[in-house]
């Protein structure tokens, strides 16, 4: 097991404003809606690096995407 907390936790502690409890499953429902953010994202960046014929997702990739994405998780 891990004797310390993921990265992921310890920024939004960080994040928080004031002193805010947080229950573990609502902890954990934060850190999976981020995976599942990062998940789209990846997926959104690969469909435009395939679009211009590149083998490999860049940052120009993942820039022209995020706003589409951004827009898509608010809903």
């Amino acid at each position: 097991m891990l004797k310390k907390p993921p990265k992921l936790k310890s920024t939004i502690r960080a994040k928080m404003k004031g002193n805010v409890n947080i229950a573990a499953a609502s902890e954990a429902m934060i850190e999976l809606m981020t995976l599942l953010f990062l998940n789209s994202l990846a997926e959104e960046a690969k469909a435009k690096a395939f679009e211009e014929k590149s083998a490999t997702i860049r940052v120009h990739h993942v820039r022209a995407v995020s706003k589409k994405v951004l827009k898509k998780a608010r809903g």
